[in-house]
């Protein structure tokens, strides 16, 4: 029988670059689109990890190739981007995933640097990302950003500010970026995790995450990567062409649960 519909929900043969991929949600994000048909370029500080996961993908038969690359450092940004797209033809799909996660109280000693670490790679890391992209976006004619943000970037928690602020700022990247290139038929969302199972959360005590899920979650649990990331998928897709400037809470309904 013939489809009723008309746009795809196919991103085989799509080039997606993601940040950050070594593991937790970043690995999920590259299996996944793997599994989907895309050519993923694995791309995190973590060199075991990303040969790692780029061997995961290639035996399966699936299409990926991994790059060793520092947020932090603009100048490798700049290579390893245009790396990817020299050894793919073309970037269609930016994941930036990248992130980490620091408390402290805003008199501590070493505030500031903290502050300057997490800004760095949780927001401008994205900045620099996007604009090393952007020509191959452009030339993709239908390029797809998704920033990773968190529920940080909804609301607060204390002694998280830097990352906190950061979360808002990606928030803030994603609406403005939406609106300038959208006009290049290029779409910017971003996802907000709730609680997940990634080595972000791992030093959290069991017990802990039970009571906190019990307590705010209303599907009383964390989630696993892999749900965050069909989360992004579905931002990325042909057929989502018209979702642009979003940001998606993916947190079990955390976000709208009063306490």
């Amino acid at each position: 029988m013939a489809k009723l519909s008309k746009l795809s929900r196919s991103i085989a043969g799509k080039v997606a670059l993601i940040t950050g991929a070594a593991n937790g949600m970043g690995r999920a994000t590259a299996h996944l689109f793997a599994d989907e048909g895309a050519h993923v370029a694995v791309t995190d500080r973590d060199a075991d990890g990303v040969r790692n996961v780029v061997a995961e993908i290639k035996g399966a038969g699936l299409s990926a190739e991994g790059w060793v690359l520092d947020l932090t450092d603009a100048a490798a940004i700049n290579t390893v981007v245009a790396d990817v797209a020299e050894r793919f033809d073309g970037i269609d799909i930016l994941i930036n995933n990248a992130g980490v996660s620091q408390h402290t109280k805003i008199d501590d000693d070493g505030y500031e640097d903290i502050f300057d670490r997490l800004l760095n790679i949780l927001l401008r890391a994205h900045t620099r990302t996007i604009r090393a992209a952007l020509p191959h976006l452009r030339a993709s004619g239908a390029g797809r950003i998704v920033n990773i943000a968190s529920t940080e970037g909804l609301g607060a928690t204390p002694e998280t500010s830097p990352y906190t602020a950061a979360k808002h700022g990606v928030i803030g990247l994603t609406r403005s970026m939406a609106v300038e290139l959208g006009r290049d038929g290029i779409t910017v969302n971003c996802i907000c995790p709730g609680p997940v199972l990634t080595a972000m959360t791992a030093a959290i005590p069991e017990d802990h995450k039970t009571i906190f899920a019990k307590r705010r979650v209303p599907l009383r649990r964390y989630a696993d990567p892999e749900e965050v990331a069909h989360g992004t998928l579905s931002l990325v897709l042909p057929a989502a062409g018209y979702i642009n400037g979003v940001a998606l809470p993916v947190d079990g309904g955390m976000t709208i649960k009063n306490a």
